[in-house]
C-alpha cells in the first residue's frame, strides 16, 4: 500500500469467474437490497477469500501472510440505489465488546458485535474490493481521498477539512480489485444508469488477535 492508501489492480478475476460468483451470491431477492453482510460463512465467499491471488495482494500490504475475517456484498442496481457520504470504516467485528480507552462505541448487527477501533488496530488490516461488474462514472463508483488513511479522524472539523480535498473516482474493470486501508476516507454517489455495480468487499488481517485480549471474529 503506498502513501495514497489504496491501489487498483486490474484483471485479477476473469469475467466468467465474476459471473459464477454473482450467480451464487445474488439471488433475485438480493438485487432489491443494498447488500448482504456477514458473508464469511458462505462457502463461495470462503473459497474466494482464500484465493491465492487475493492472499498475495493482501499480504503485500504488510509483508506477512494475511487471513480474511469479514465479507460484505454491495449490490448497487436499478432496484437498489443509494449514495454514501464521506466516511472511514472504523468498526471491526469482535468476539466480545471492549472496555478499553480508544475503543468504541459498540453496536450489534445481525448478532455480530462491532466496535469502533483506534488507529493502531488498522495497522495490518486491508480491504479488498472485488469488482463483479465494471465500475464506471455512471454507476456510482467508489470515490476516495488519497492520503486520508493515516489515522482514525475523531475531530469533526478535521474530517470536514479532509472532505474538501481533491477526490478520485475509482474506475475499475470487471474482475479488478481495489486494495485499500479501511481508514481511507471514501464515498459513492447514486448510480445514474441501470447497469449494476456489484462488489464483494473482503477484509484481511495479519492475525485475529489484536492484543489486550481483543480478538476479531469472522463475519
Amino acid at each position: 500500500m503506498d502513501d495514497a492508501g489504496y491501489r487498483i489492480i486490474e484483471g485479477i478475476f476473469n469475467p466468467e469467474e465474476c459471473d459464477r460468483l454473482v450467480d451464487k451470491l445474488t439471488p433475485d431477492s438480493a438485487l432489491r437490497v443494498a447488500g448482504i453482510r456477514n458473508l464469511m460463512s458462505d462457502p463461495a465467499v470462503q473459497e474466494t477469500a482464500r484465493d491465492s491471488r487475493l492472499i498475495d495482494i493482501a499480504s503485500a500490504f504488510s509483508g506477512k501472510r494475511m487471513i480474511p475475517f469479514k465479507a460484505t456484498l454491495f449490490a448497487k442496481t436499478g432496484k437498489a440505489n443509494w449514495l454514501v457520504a464521506w466516511h472511514q470504516d472504523t468498526a471491526l467485528p469482535l468476539e466480545r465488546g471492549v472496555n478499553i480507552e480508544g475503543w468504541g462505541p459498540t453496536s450489534v448487527k445481525e448478532a455480530v458485535t462491532f466496535v469502533h477501533a483506534p488507529t493502531q488496530a488498522f495497522t495490518n488490516i486491508v480491504a479488498l474490493r472485488i469488482h463483479l461488474d465494471a465500475s464506471t462514472k455512471s454507476n456510482g463508483p467508489l470515490r476516495v481521498i488519497p492520503g486520508s488513511h493515516k489515522k482514525r479522524i475523531l475531530d469533526d472539523a478535521e474530517f470536514a477539512q479532509w472532505s474538501r480535498n481533491p477526490s478520485v473516482d475509482c474506475l475499475v474493470g470487471k474482475g479488478g480489485v481495489i486494495a485499500m486501508s479501511p481508514l481511507l476516507i471514501h464515498a459513492s454517489s447514486k448510480s445514474l444508469a441501470d447497469e449494476p455495480r456489484r462488489v464483494l468487499h473482503i477484509e484481511y488481517a495479519e492475525s485475529l488477535e489484536l492484543g489486550n485480549d481483543i480478538r476479531l471474529t469472522k463475519a
